[in-house]
């Protein structure tokens, strides 16, 4: 290839590793490809991680800084067992629908 060529290759490599990267960055990571099961206490609130970065999955801890995704933060209207989404890609946040199952 004549150098024009390699250098026109070259930059759209660049540009695609660059769009990887700030996908990479704004999309949601995949904690887990199942639900988390969860024991709400009545009244309290809790902040579902939507990001998928949090060490305290399901759980927010602030990793989602920087990435443009907020957490779901939600109110138990009563003591109770829930399944937080795992995979972030539930259509009904923060609970889980079953769509870790096709990914």
């Amino acid at each position: 290839l004549c150098a024009s060529k390699r250098l026109s290759r070259l930059k759209g490599l660049v540009m695609a590793t660059k769009s990887e990267f700030i996908t990479n960055m704004t999309a949601s990571w995949i904690a887990q490809k199942s639900p988390f099961p969860f024991e709400l206490a009545a009244g309290k609130k809790y902040a579902w991680c939507a990001c998928g970065r949090s060490a305290s999955q399901p759980l927010c801890d602030g990793s989602h800084k920087g990435t443009g995704i907020s957490p779901i933060v939600i109110t138990a209207e009563k003591s109770e067992t829930v399944y937080f989404c795992g995979c972030k890609r539930t259509r009904t946040t923060p609970f889980c629908d079953g769509t870790h199952s096709t990914l």
